[in-house]
């Protein structure tokens, strides 16, 4: 992952350490001040939120400790971390992808995964190659206009 990916785990890991148990320990006292737990629907809410909270930051904790940050070179060649913009040679369509580790892909706003045929396509290629990725239709052949 980038460096600014791992930046953004490690804020949301603190926020959810700090505030996110705080606010789940209110709630939690809350429900217990209004009674028999037995049959508190607030108080086992909040219990099942609680270990939801618990599970998530086990999991960040585990994808910071795991996490391997990829230094972007030059620019000179897409690679992790690059944003590309390319013109798709069957429709003349231009589009810019960001490659991102598959944890924070999100294809709708350009950012792609990069174990995507997409993105293994592009990475290791400069500015003018053309590239062909096979899809279900056959094979959509990009060229490359820009690397950031």
């Amino acid at each position: 992952m980038t460096a600014d990916e791992l930046t953004r785990l490690r804020a949301e890991l603190n926020e959810l350490e700090s505030d996110g148990r705080s606010q789940i320990a209110a709630r939690i006292k809350t429900a217990r001040e209004w009674g028999d737990l037995k049959e508190n629907g607030e108080y086992h809410a909040a219990k099942e939120a609680q270990a939801h909270l618990e599970t998530r930051i086990l999991r960040l904790r585990e994808r910071v400790r795991a996490a391997v940050v990829v230094e972007r070179g030059t620019g000179d060649e897409v690679q992790h971390g690059s944003s590309v913009e390319v013109t798709d040679l069957g429709s003349g369509a231009t589009q810019t992808f960001k490659i991102v580790s598959p944890n924070e892909a999100k294809p709708k706003e350009g950012l792609i995964s990069s174990s995507s045929p997409v993105a293994q396509a592009l990475i290791g290629h400069r500015v003018a190659d053309q590239v062909e990725i096979k899809i279900p239709a056959g094979v959509r052949r990009l060229r490359i206009d820009k690397i950031d």
